[in-house]
């Protein structure tokens, strides 16, 4: 009889180490793929986005290690599970990436011409010639697009608007004002807005990245709640993407 009991408090305890052992852990570290952007993601681990997401892992014990690639590689990266995440997606941006519930941080859309051409509108800009970066896929988040052109570095694009090569560079509004600044005579060019679009990590499809994912939701729900980030958008002199009816949609 005593051992028949052993038998069954041994298997139990077996089946107790085995239902752990399915429960994913949280990484102590997350590995992050990100292109270097100025004050947002540097390489040199300063800028918005990194201040933002320490703020989200390091209190609940993972350190960032980040990794600076072009964006196309970033996002290759986690699709062949070399990164747990990149940094800067849009919503449902690529294939065998996840997302999460919560963004955490808004990109303001922006137009960049000639100020001599018309605004351009979101009802009107498929009727023009449009570019941006190759990756970042806008013909998905903008209504109507027909025509346009992926280059592979911001460089040339004020001579190829001044060149009537294209009528509009899209991009959001960071990266604009750094190609508007390399213009002698800036007023010869117009910025418009055209929409914000919500930016999240793009998760690997692996169970320790899903853990991760996990926590991120968990804990960006308790920093808009409380208004933990809303220094760290002050320090950088940058709009606070969270307003009242974005937390109660996240609740």
């Amino acid at each position: 009889m005593v051992g028949r009991w052993l038998w069954v408090l041994v298997f139990a305890v077996f089946c107790s180490l085995a239902r752990a052992a399915d429960v994913p852990t949280t990484p102590a570290v997350i590995h992050l793929a990100s292109e270097g952007w100025d004050d947002y993601t540097a390489a040199d681990g300063h800028g918005l986005a990194w201040d933002i997401l320490r703020a989200v892992f390091e209190p609940a014990g993972v350190k960032l290690d980040i990794r600076t690639v072009p964006y196309t590689r970033s996002v290759g990266l986690v699709q062949r599970r070399e990164a747990d995440a990149q940094v800067g997606s849009y919503s449902n941006e690529a294939d065998q990436v996840l997302y999460p519930h919560w963004n955490f941080d808004t990109d303001h859309l922006y137009a960049l011409g000639l100020a001599s051409n018309p605004a351009p509108t979101l009802e009107t800009l498929g009727a023009y010639r449009l570019a941006w970066v190759r990756g970042y896929r806008y013909e998905r988040y903008l209504p109507n697009i027909r025509r346009y052109n992926q280059i592979e570095r911001r460089t040339g694009i004020l001579p190829m608007l001044k060149q009537a090569r294209a009528d509009f560079y899209i991009d959001a509004l960071t990266e604009v004002n750094e190609v508007l600044a390399e213009a002698g005579d800036p007023s010869l060019y117009r910025r418009t807005h055209l929409t914000e679009l919500p930016l999240y990590l793009g998760f690997a499809d692996t169970p320790r990245a899903r853990a991760l994912m996990a926590l991120y939701d968990k804990r960006m729900a308790l920093l808009v709640k409380t208004g933990q980030l809303k220094p760290i958008f002050e320090h950088w002199k940058q709009p606070y993407p969270f307003d009242e009816s974005t937390k109660q949609a996240g609740q």
